[in-house]
Parts: structure tokens; C-alpha cells; sequence
């Protein structure tokens, strides 16, 4: 079964890109990689750009509307995203709790639909 992770985290409180903080915050979103791909749970992810680089796009009675942000507003931006293949939600939720981040943030855990 897959799921999707959704990490938030307030940015204002990021580490920033060239801080050691920085450095071990990658180093440990990298075993977190190792421990997903090793298992075969992966299935996809990368760190998303700020949120003030988002456009938000909504269509109504036809006509499309877009607007410069997120779209929501709140104390924590999406970060991330990962895919990947559990058991079960169970699963999903205790590799969830291993995400780097979750420590400072939250994780979103959804389970997709099947297309198949």
C-alpha cells in the first residue's frame, strides 16, 4: 500500500544552507533515505523550494485565479514529500515518526488511492 508523506516545518525556523546545522540535518534526512530504500519503501520524495516560491492556482465558474503563496497560511510550511510503500498504515505512521523533521515539524501521512 503507498502513502504519501507531507513534511511541514516552519521555515523561519530552518537551519540555514550552508549552517553545520544544516549539514547534519541532510545527513540525516540521507539515512533516513538508506533505511527506506534498503527495505524497497521508497518510491519517490524531494525537498520542495520555500513557500513564498509557490503559486497557488484555483479555477472558478471557468475562469482560472492565481495567487503568489501557499494555499494555506499557518505557523508550518510543506518542506517535502515522500511516496512510499507500507504494509500498512501502521507501518506507514512508525516510518513516519523516523522522518528527520518530525522532530521539529509534522508529518502528513495519507494513504493513495490505487489506480489500479
Amino acid at each position: 500500500m503507498k502513502f504519501l508523506y507531507l513534511l511541514y516545518a516552519d521555515e523561519s525556523k530552518m537551519p540555514a544552507s550552508d549552517s553545520p546545522q544544516m549539514e547534519q540535518q541532510q545527513a540525516a534526512f540521507g539515512r533516513y533515505y538508506e533505511e527506506l530504500s534498503g527495505r524497497g519503501m521508497f518510491k519517490g520524495g524531494d525537498p520542495v523550494q520555500p513557500s513564498k516560491t509557490a503559486t497557488t492556482v484555483r479555477v472558478r465558474n471557468g475562469s482560472t485565479k492565481t495567487a503568489s503563496g501557499p494555499a494555506t497560511t499557518g505557523a508550518e510550511q510543506i518542506i517535502g514529500f515522500y511516496v512510499i510503500e507500507a504494509k500498512n498504515k501502521d507501518e506507514a505512521i512508525a516510518y513516519a515518526a523516523k522522518v528527520p523533521s518530525a522532530a521539529v515539524g509534522s508529518i502528513e501521512v495519507r494513504p493513495i488511492i490505487s489506480s489500479s
